[in-house]
């Protein structure tokens, strides 16, 4: 039968008083709590072979749950890219700020398009602001052009500047934009109708 340890001979007389009653109370307590219950047979002598081998053959079934969570992530990465680069392309204009340059016609000429979602009825609302961008005669005018395949394909408005001031406009492209669309501006002198020369391009 186990002794019951004695306080006085553990501790000795060297502690002071404040300390000695700490100590005896933490004593206190883990007499209260006793001996640490025994080891089962089966835990004290120790792993089996046949735990080893459940170990093992878990290890590849949780590896593959794994993998296939990991394949199943990637399709749905892929599909999304899919639809959103074989859809109208609404989704890679929507809040885009574009960045254009003078071309040889302009040089020097700066400017920033911002497209705006479409609204309900397909109407697609876009801010430019331009600098550096000369005076045009009386009735001259510059005109936002939304291009495809290479072309000028329809305006999106049009607009006017005083000497070399900056100017904001606000325009409107209502038409479906397709994936690869993109804007210019072209310069509009007076009695010509048909798209005249590029002065703004999107920057490479």
């Amino acid at each position: 039968m186990m002794r019951t340890p004695d306080f006085d001979e553990l501790i000795g007389s060297d502690v002071d008083q404040a300390e000695r009653e700490r100590l005896r109370a933490v004593h206190e307590l883990l007499l209260q709590a006793g001996p640490p219950a025994e080891l089962s047979p089966e835990i004290e002598a120790g792993p089996t072979l046949a735990m080893t081998l459940g170990r093992t053959w878990r290890r590849p079934r949780r590896t593959v749950m794994l993998l296939a969570a990991a394949l199943a992530v990637c399709a749905l990465a892929f599909l999304a890219g899919y639809i959103s680069g074989n859809g109208k392309g609404n989704e890679l204009s929507a809040g885009r700020t574009m960045s254009l340059t003078g071309t040889k016609a302009a040089p020097g000429a700066l400017a920033s398009l911002r497209i705006q979602p479409a609204d309900p009825s397909g109407n697609w609302p876009m801010k430019i602001s331009v600098t550096g961008l000369p005076k045009l005669p009386a009735h001259g005018y510059y005109t936002v052009y939304l291009m495809r395949d290479g072309k000028p394909y329809a305006p999106c408005g049009t607009f006017v500047v005083s000497g070399r001031g900056a100017v904001s406009v606000w325009l409107n492209a209502p038409y479906g934009v397709n994936a690869g669309d993109t804007w210019v501006v072209t310069k509009q002198l007076p009695g010509h109708h048909e798209p005249g020369p590029i002065v703004l391009r999107p920057s490479v």
